[in-house]
């Protein structure tokens, strides 16, 4: 082969001879036969059975005696099917470049380390001399070139580590996002984030993917919610595309799950779901998973999964503390190129405090207002623009706030909020819990009952009429709730 098989992003090479030897044939010319291979196999298997099983195959090696090539897949499950189907056919045109081949055998062995599989450009003209082309990037779920995403979350630009302000409250999730994104392996896999809405998880989940496209630009990512992973199960199941679903998320290098919560209760998803996270692990790939309560609280929940993510590292991500809430301003007055006085940010970070969403908003009614209007921002316009926001804030009761105040008077841990756990002391304060939130909240009896655990509408009218039997009889209970009330309005 010629020198310039090196540069192989770039340069076009001579065809291998029509019949090469076994032992005169190196690593590069192994893969250039195969895409020379892979033309006619397209073909003639048809392009959508090539680009969902054979595309991402790259050439391993021969055995010392010439007579087994070894073919490498993404994942154990790929490599399985494409051995069972695809042998004879891979055998067959393999031999007619290369004389004295017996066998093929499909494997994972290092493939995500292997060479890049090919692009969709190999098969743009099968005139053209065979190129093997660079990974691209593409900015969607899926970033190996070809591959065929599931629908999946767009990432941000935005959100990166540099962009993530770090404080005490989220200083072990950013740690661990970063050493999970890093070159080297990480020390624990999976990654489980815990927050709140609007903490900073997603922000996390977005710099992971970023960094790991940086360090490995061929890297396979796949972002996706529960939501939407339940979608793709669904939409495969009833197009009979389940093998093709199956392949497609499990050869993923990086799966990004957000939102698992919501898969509670669904029974073959989560099967999927355990099989997916066991074969991307067991494959070497990596896995991040967010959530808004810790594993062994999501109720309705396969143990054989909770038991996957908690082998992992979770980390927390809490409410940001007043320096934090500071910092976060400050860096985006910066992102935006905007002087904001100090005393407007510190009036801002002290009085916009349940998560950084909140916070941000806030920040950028000011910003908008004074961009279109040409007012300065100082301290009595900041104070006159967000009164109204504040006013909505305060008032604006959520069923977090409710579940927060009724365990912090009963001196319970929030998670018991949506536990199974039916022991009096628990099972009291549950049932005040939804009481209020039907009486001080919009939300209807089947959404109640879904931020409790899954529960379902029935439980939830049993517990308000509980109470409400109660607060005739019972001069505790009566107490209870209007002080949880007093702590809530103020």
């Amino acid at each position: 082969m010629a020198d310039s098989m090196t540069d192989a992003a770039v340069t076009r090479h001579e065809p291998v001879d029509a019949v090469a030897q076994p032992s005169s044939l190196s690593a590069d010319d192994l893969a250039l036969i195969w895409q020379e291979l892979s033309i006619g196999l397209r073909r003639d298997i048809g392009a959508r059975a090539f680009d969902h099983w054979l595309r991402h195959l790259v050439p391993g090696s021969l055995s010392a005696s010439g007579a087994t090539l070894t073919l490498l897949a993404p994942t154990s499950f790929t490599a399985s099917w494409i051995q069972d189907r695809f042998a004879d056919r891979l055998l067959l045109a393999w031999k007619m470049r290369v004389p004295g081949l017996d066998s093929i055998r499909v494997d994972t062995g290092s493939n995500r380390a292997a060479p890049t599989p090919l692009s969709s450009t190999t098969f743009a003209s099968t005139a053209a001399a065979p190129t093997i082309t660079a990974a691209a990037h593409d900015p969607i779920a899926v970033a190996t070139p070809g591959a065929m995403p599931i629908v999946g979350s767009p990432t941000d630009p935005r959100m990166t580590f540099d962009s993530f302000v770090q404080g005490r409250s989220n200083i072990l999730a950013c740690g661990a996002a970063k050493r999970l994104a890093a070159p080297e392996q990480p020390q624990f896999n999976p990654l489980y984030l815990r927050s709140d809405t609007g903490q900073g998880k997603t922000h996390l989940l977005h710099s992971i993917a970023d960094a790991m496209r940086q360090h490995m630009p061929s890297a396979n990512i796949i972002m996706m919610s529960a939501e939407k992973f339940m979608l793709e199960f669904i939409t495969a199941m009833r197009a009979n595309d389940m093998l093709a679903f199956k392949a497609r998320l499990r050869a993923a290098d990086l799966l990004l799950f957000d939102d698992l919560q919501f898969i509670i209760g669904k029974g073959s998803t989560q099967e999927e779901l355990l099989h997916t996270i066991d074969d991307i692990l067991t494959g070497g790939g990596r896995l991040v998973v967010a959530a808004d309560r810790v594993p062994h609280l999501l109720d309705g929940v396969d143990q054989r999964l909770l038991s996957r993510l908690a082998g992992g590292l979770v980390a927390d991500i809490d409410a940001p503390e007043r320096e934090l809430r500071e910092a976060i301003l400050r860096r985006k007055c910066e992102a935006a190129d905007q002087i904001v006085p100090d005393d407007v940010l510190a009036w801002v970070a002290e009085h916009f405090t349940r998560n950084v969403r909140e916070l941000e908003g806030a920040l950028n009614k000011l910003l908008a207002y004074a961009a279109l209007t040409g007012v300065a921002i100082d301290l009595d316009m900041a104070q006159a623009r967000l009164a109204e926001t504040l006013r909505g804030t305060r008032q604006r009761i959520t069923i977090d706030d409710i579940q927060r105040a009724v365990c912090a008077h009963y001196r319970l841990d929030k998670s018991e909020m949506g536990s199974q756990r039916r022991a009096r002391a628990i099972a009291r304060p549950r049932q005040v819990a939804m009481y209020l939130a039907k009486e001080l909240t919009p939300r209807s009896y089947p959404e109640i009952g879904r931020r409790f655990g899954g529960r379902d509408h029935s439980t939830v009218i049993h517990a308000i009429r509980t109470i409400e039997a109660l607060r005739l009889s019972d001069p505790d209970i009566e107490s209870d709730i209007n002080r949880i009330r007093r702590n809530l309005a103020s």
